[in-house]
């Protein structure tokens, strides 16, 4: 029962992220993408304030000055911004299919840097994705699109963010993590439109509505992703990531006319058959793990 609640959690996580996504791409058709960023960080970053008062949990943490949380907050600047900048130039179908690699470059960097012990197979399972992610792109062929890379951009970036996350051992909660994150943010992302040449944008009432809306989406989104994954077996519930590249083409198609080709439909799904692989053994090996040392 309790794996069914957390995948049903996570498959509303990624429904709320997949629906973000296409509010920033939206959006970004008459505000800088920069600017669309900047505006739900800030928005968000009100949200978990005032859900930290009335919680009453500390605003302030020393931990917030650790080089380690620094690092990740940094990364997740690089991440963001490379994304929502392929948002507003590729289509949502393959921007999210590119950064549904992000796991496997996790789990390959965890081994790499962390020390974290990887099979054979799991690498094989890693190699196979990325070919996925080459077909995607299509380097040096007929269909290559340079934009394509600031989503492999945002990849790496939120790649480097979430190992140093597994590297971190401080005091700080999701939520403290949440509000650093938007914090940092914030500032950065104002100033990617000018970097860029563009011209900062005063929204109008339709798009505040579509920005307060990806804001509360987003929240949610938060909320359900950290609720399913204290609940149920992680392996399990963690392959409903995926199901984040569902939403996105069906958004796509419905919404921004998109039909993606064979090349990218074939390339999303080994990204995803060889994520959900990599998650499986790992789930295995964790669960081998505790049964010879229930002390773990």
């Amino acid at each position: 029962m309790d794996n069914l609640r957390g995948a049903a959690f996570m498959v509303f996580a990624m429904l709320c992220f997949a629906v973000e996504d296409a509010l920033i791409k939206q959006l970004s058709g008459t505000i800088p993408a920069g600017q669309v960023l900047a505006l739900m960080c800030f928005g968000g970053l009100l949200v978990l304030v005032t859900w930290s008062l009335i919680a009453h949990l500390p605003l302030w943490h020393a931990d917030y000055l650790h080089p380690g949380v620094i690092a990740r907050s940094g990364c997740e600047v690089i991440g963001s911004c490379f994304f929502v900048s392929a948002l507003a130039l590729i289509p949502l179908t393959t921007a999210s299919a590119v950064i549904q690699a992000t796991p496997l470059l996790v789990a390959m960097a965890a081994s790499l840097f962390l020390g974290q012990p990887m099979g054979w197979r799991r690498w094989i399972a890693i190699t196979i994705g990325f070919c996925g992610v080459l077909l995607i792109i299509r380097p040096g062929m007929d269909g290559f699109v340079p934009s394509t890379l600031l989503a492999v951009g945002g990849m790496l970036g939120l790649t480097a963010r979430d190992v140093i996350t597994r590297g971190l051992n401080v005091g700080l909660s999701g939520v403290q993590f949440g509000m650093h994150a938007f914090a940092i943010v914030t500032l950065p992302a104002f100033l990617l439109p000018l970097i860029q040449g563009q011209a900062l944008v005063w929204p109008q009432g339709r798009e505040w509505l579509l920005l307060g809306c990806g804001v509360g989406i987003g929240t949610l989104a938060y909320m359900f992703i950290v609720a399913a994954t204290r609940i149920g077996n992680a392996g399990i519930i963690s392959s409903f990531r995926y199901s984040r590249m569902l939403f996105a083409l069906i958004i796509g198609f419905f919404f921004f006319a998109e039909r993606p080709d064979k090349a990218t439909m074939l390339g999303a799904t080994i990204i995803i058959v060889s994520g959900i692989y990599t998650l499986w053994r790992e789930a295995r090996i964790h669960r081998a793990s505790l049964a010879e040392n229930p002390a773990l």
